[in-house]
């Protein structure tokens, strides 16, 4: 029999970034709830590309890129920080 190791790896600080092992479409009723937004201010902030755009899924439906609502969230946080992420 082995005997398990009881050594661990030490995990890296934490950068305040999130990462996502494999990108993922989030529709617009998670949207509203990450971010905090209605859904008018979503696509008003969208016309304005101000606010990622949505991706076609399939017939009427839509998704956006979780990656790319967090780089938004994201870059309102330094914003409001003065620039500093």
């Amino acid at each position: 029999m082995h005997a398990a190791s009881s050594t661990s790896t030490p995990l890296p600080p934490f950068t305040g970034e999130v990462s996502y092992p494999r990108d993922r479409f989030m529709r617009l009723p998670e949207v509203i709830n990450t971010c905090g937004l209605s859904r008018s201010t979503i696509y008003d902030l969208i016309s304005r590309e101000q606010f990622p755009a949505q991706i076609s899924l399939s017939g009427k439906n839509v998704g956006w890129l979780a990656s790319e609502i967090n780089r938004w969230m994201q870059s309102r946080i330094a914003q409001r920080d003065g620039g500093r992420a």
